[in-house]
């Protein structure tokens, strides 16, 4: 079936542009070969790390999940499953302890995957020293928290080695769904002994990378933007795996990856914007909610965007609906939380959260001048100026000048200026704390909102905004703890959370719930696309 559409010869220069720039015989490879297992893929960012400790964008999560397994993987309903646990684990009556036997298995190298790796990457990720952004994940263990804080050694971690294939797991409190936790990127398992031996290269290149899942990564060189999934032999469930090989290219400009996909040269590609809204109705054009939210982040230790009603009012400027309607148009909606709708639902009434919490300083004109005019009072100043940062791809730069026109329009004396850098310039910029507004995105890994709202954890790595509150880190770790085993009590605490992150703190400043539009060839087959946690996985997929 042809797809095509008309408009778009304009940018025909753009997709010879792309095409050569990946050296590819890729383009044929696909056309040319339709009984062999392969495939052309696009990737909206580039890859930053193959590292689970170090990652912080979905693109390089999504990577690391073609070529790492933990304890636990996604089945074609999207569910976890056994993976690198060779059958369920053993519990404790009190909840708390988990042993876990692990199959047999092999790191790409031919190295065996055994318990160490898995305790070794676990506590990487809560080492202080490495400053990794999911340290806070790991509180779910005994003492982490503690570990965290500098108050414990790393090797009292509640996650130990028995033996080879024994692993077992402490839990600070008792978990009810710790089987989607550990699918999560964190959670993955290294190579003890190559990453020790790589030491701070380890996942900075496809060459300084091992990993045990259903493809091996090569020709990624750290800042290349397109390379190669191969079929991992040595995977455990190697022999349910058909595609024997994935051509990726970063593609930031959705223009690009349409004609791409429509020139046959690449078979999975997503949508944004106005290409999202001319396809719906083709049967190859595919849209499925996510747990996605777009959002702003303020930089509280800057004067300007310290000030609360300055926060406020720009939260309260911008016309949340026209935008996902009229410039995503991808099936994305305008949230007011920072939890997404259809995600978690309250456990004794089924009501779900985002209802049950409403509406949390949605669009209002009136109210967002007000806030404008004390903030301009407050700080003694009727100009302002500040940038906003954000990645470049396409839809990144879409939101932030739409982001723009709006706030200077509906705020007078403001003006901003967009500063759109590659996504790992964007990373490193928001760690030193060099922005006054960020626009990022942010999935959760699993169905529960703490999953959100520890995204302001003060001493969390994901919080870059300098945002800490007291209060708000209690109310967290009561959610992770003391609360655990009263589901109604801690529900009403993540309720409480969220209104004092937005309405009271305004600690983040929410904008779309997301979705995932995307082209899909004919002959590709079971391809998962996630409602959460990684976007997409080729584990299933196939060439008929």
């Amino acid at each position: 079936m042809k797809k095509r559409l008309l408009g778009y010869l304009a940018i025909a220069a753009l997709v010879l542009s792309a095409c050569s720039t990946t050296g590819k015989n890729e383009t044929t490879t696909s056309t040319d070969s339709s009984s062999k297992q392969v495939i052309n893929v696009s990737t909206p960012g580039e890859l930053s790390t193959l590292d689970s400790g170090q990652y912080s964008d979905v693109n390089s999560s999504d990577m690391i999940g073609q070529v790492t397994e933990g304890l636990y993987r996604t089945d074609k309903n999207g569910d976890p499953e056994l993976a690198i646990a060779a059958e369920k684990p053993t519990v404790s009556e009190d909840g708390l302890t988990y042993i876990f036997k692990l199959r047999d298995a092999k790191w790409s190298n031919g190295d065996d995957v055994t318990a160490a790796d898995f305790v070794y990457a676990y506590q990487y990720v809560v080492d202080p020293t490495n400053a990794s952004s999911s340290s806070n994940r790991m509180d779910i263990f005994k003492n982490a928290s503690k570990i965290r804080q500098g108050e414990a050694d790393v090797d009292t971690l509640g996650v130990t080695a028995v033996d080879d294939h024994t692993l077992q797991i402490v839990l600070e409190s008792p978990i009810t769904y710790l089987d989607q936790i550990l699918v999560g990127t964190p959670f993955m398992p290294k190579d003890v002994n190559f990453a020790k031996e790589k030491g701070k290269d380890y996942g900075t290149s496809s060459e300084n990378f091992v990993g045990n899942g259903p493809f091996k990564i090569e020709g990624w060189t750290g800042a290349n933007e397109s390379w190669k999934l191969v079929k991992n032999d040595s995977y455990w469930d190697a022999d349910n795996v058909q595609l024997e090989e994935i051509d990726v290219q970063v593609v930031k400009e959705t223009g690009t990856g349409v004609n791409l996909f429509e020139t046959d040269a690449l078979d999975y590609t997503t949508l944004t914007d106005t290409y999202a809204q001319q396809y719906k109705g083709n049967d190859l054009a595919h849209y499925v909610p996510k747990a996605l939210v777009g959002y702003i982040s303020a930089n509280q230790k800057r004067d300007v965007t310290g000030n609360l009603n300055v926060r406020q009012a720009i939260l309260q400027a911008i016309d949340k609906k026209s935008f996902a309607e009229d410039i995503l148009g991808d099936g994305s909606t305008a949230l007011n939380g920072f939890v997404p709708s259809n995600f978690a639902k309250d456990p004794s009434t089924g009501e779900d959260f985002r209802e049950e919490n409403g509406d949390l300083l949605p669009y209002n004109l009136d109210k967002a001048q007000a806030s404008w005019a004390k903030a301009k009072e407050e700080l003694g100043k009727d100009q302002i100026t500040l940038e906003l940062l954000s990645s470049d791809t396409a839809s990144s730069k879409k939101t932030v000048e739409y982001i723009q026109g709006q706030l200077e329009q509906n705020l007078p004396g403001l003006a901003i200026t967009i500063k759109s850098v590659p996504l790992q310039n964007r990373l490193d910029l928001q760690t030193a704390g060099d922005f006054d507004l960020v626009f990022g995105t942010w999935t959760p890994d699993y169905a529960d909102p703490i999953n959100f709202l520890e995204f302001y954890d003060s001493k969390g790595g994901l919080n870059t905004s300098g945002y800490a509150s007291a209060s708000y880190d209690q109310g967290l770790e009561e959610a992770r703890t003391t609360l655990a085993n009263d589901a109604d009590a801690r529900w009403k605490e993540l309720l409480a959370l969220e209104k004092q992150l937005i309405e009271t703190d305004t600690a983040v400043l929410p904008l779309y719930q997301g979705a995932v539009a995307y082209l899909q060839s004919e002959k590709l087959q079971n391809l998962q696309i996630f409602p959460f946690g990684r976007t997409v996985s080729y584990r299933l997929a196939y060439v008929k």
